[in-house]
């Protein structure tokens, strides 16, 4: 009971409290670039949804197994070898491959979401959201379990993020707005606005 309560809170702070979007500002370029309709936003979302959970695991085990090898020392090697140096490189790798799969993935089976998200769906892979929430699950030294779940919340965060900004987006279409604040100005004070909204969470988790 007590592990499954840790990882409902794991998932309510990685979605709400920690978002990585409006609270730690990371994935900043897809938020704002791929958010002018609701449909395009969830799309994206959902290929960040299964890259972050997917790279979360994967990152993991290539920490444990690669890495950091401490199983080889049950095995009597007297010093397992330290390659910690390489975890950015071998993580971006990793995400990178899994941004490909995804992105032949949405090639057949929807072209024309494809098309719609162009340049940011390949950009998934230097997306700092998804390097950031591998490595911050490997700071905290979380489990496999845990691992997954904080992935799946934080990239959840971010598909929630950017739909909600994709709909103020399309109501601001119709609104009468002044001059000056026509185009991005208007998006970043709405994004501003949201960032403010979601600060309501802190706390919410002791």
């Amino acid at each position: 009971m007590e592990k499954f309560v840790g990882i409902i809170l794991i998932i309510i702070s990685s979605a709400l409290i920690n978002n990585f979007v409006l609270s730690r500002f990371l994935g900043i370029c897809p938020f704002l670039g791929v958010s002018r309709k609701v449909e395009t936003a969830a799309g994206m979302g959902v290929a960040v949804i299964f890259v972050i959970a997917m790279a979360s695991v994967i990152t993991w085990v290539v920490e444990r197994v690669i890495l950091s090898p401490q199983w080889l020392l049950a095995l009597g090697v007297d010093q397992a070898p330290d390659l910690t140096f390489l975890r950015t490189i071998a993580f971006i790798l990793v995400i990178a491959g899994l941004v490909q799969f995804v992105e032949m993935l949405i090639q057949k089976s929807n072209p024309a979401l494809y098309s719609a998200l162009g340049v940011y769906l390949p950009l998934i892979t230097t997306n700092c959201a998804v390097l950031g929430v591998a490595i911050i699950n490997i700071n905290k030294g979380y489990d496999l379990l845990q691992t997954l779940f904080n992935g799946i919340g934080s990239a959840v965060g971010f598909a929630l993020a950017i739909i909600l900004l994709a709909g103020v987006r399309e109501r601001l279409e119709d609104a009468e707005i002044a001059k000056p604040f026509l185009g991005f100005p208007i998006t970043m004070l709405a994004a501003g606005l949201m960032s403010i909204a979601f600060l309501g969470f802190s706390g919410l988790i002791k």
